[in-house]
This record gives structure tokens, C-alpha cells and sequence, in this order.
């Protein structure tokens, strides 16, 4: 497994360890989540492949990761989107938040999180390996789907939800 850049609350490097440690000891380490939307303003999202070492089968935003070290953040961004969803497409930081969360298998996660929105509206052409499903999906449909089975979602993916549909909703009113 490649190296995480350990990061502190500023999201200042501290240091690097393995990823799989690091999800074991829940270090803060820096990550990102894309959100990519139709034209519609419907989310695409990925079902993670079932054999991912943490969260496989659950339902969770279009694409995340972690930049390697000395790659910046945007770069990484682009990289991984490619990596998992078989696009490109012009990505945009919206925020970032810090969030710690137990996940499967005593793992942890404990990231510096920056999130990313981007447009797209043709079907990805996702790698087997990181991705079993796909779907866009409107946002008040899915915030009834989290309601009813959260069990079915990714922990971050929750925890960011209503922030991203706050977001997208609210821009769409002015």
C-alpha cells in the first residue's frame, strides 16, 4: 500500500506512514471527496467494490482518495477520477472539514478532507476493482435513501451530505 501524508488540524504535512497503519491507529492524514454533477444537479455516485479493504458495498460520493506524497492536492484530484471513474472534467474546491469515524474491520478514518464539485454528464466507465455500481441520482431522493438505509452509505459520505446538498440547492436559488 502506498504512504498518506500525515497532516495537523492547519492541514500542515507532519509526516508520512502506510496507508493501511494509518487507518489502523486513525491518524489525521490528508484526503479528498469529488462530487460531480449533471446538468440536472444529480449526483453521480459509486457503490464501492465489495473487496475494498474498508466500506466495499457501500454507497458513497462519485470518487475520493489521497494525494501521494508530493503531489498537490488538485493533481491528485484529476488522478484519481480518472483512476476510478474513467473521466475528466474540470474539478472546483468548495470546502474542507476534519472528521473522525469508526469504519469495518477496526479500521479508522481521521482525514483533513477537502471537497471538490465538477460537472459531467455523460456515463463513466469505472475500474471493476474500485467500483461495482454507478448511478446519478437527485438529491432529495437520496437524502430519503440515507434516512431510511444508512447502513447502505460510506460514514464520510454522511457526514458531508447535507453540507453538499445545502451547498447545490442553495446556489440553485440565486
Amino acid at each position: 500500500m502506498s504512504a498518506l501524508i500525515l497532516v495537523d488540524e492547519k492541514d500542515r504535512a507532519i509526516g508520512q506512514m502506510d496507508k493501511l497503519e494509518v487507518h489502523q491507529k486513525g491518524f489525521l492524514h490528508r484526503a479528498f471527496s469529488i462530487f460531480i454533477f449533471n446538468d440536472f444537479n444529480q449526483l453521480l455516485l459509486q457503490k464501492r467494490a465489495a473487496d475494498k479493504y474498508h466500506s466495499g458495498g457501500l454507497w458513497t460520493n462519485t470518487c475520493c482518495g489521497h494525494p501521494e506524497v508530493g503531489e498537490n492536492i488538485e493533481d491528485a484530484c484529476s488522478r484519481r477520477l480518472q483512476e476510478e471513474m474513467g473521466f475528466q472534467t474540470k474539478l472546483e474546491f468548495i470546502t474542507s472539514f476534519i472528521y473522525k469515524a469508526e469504519l469495518n474491520h477496526q479500521l479508522f478514518e481521521h482525514e483533513f478532507d477537502h471537497v471538490f464539485f465538477g460537472r459531467y454528464n455523460a456515463a463513466p466507465d469505472p475500474n471493476e476493482y474500485e467500483v461495482s455500481k454507478w448511478r446519478y441520482v437527485d438529491l432529495i431522493e437520496l437524502e430519503k435513501d440515507i434516512e431510511s438505509n444508512p447502513s447502505q452509505y460510506t460514514v464520510w459520505f454522511k457526514i458531508i451530505f447535507n453540507d453538499v446538498k445545502n451547498h447545490v440547492l442553495g446556489s440553485q436559488k440565486k
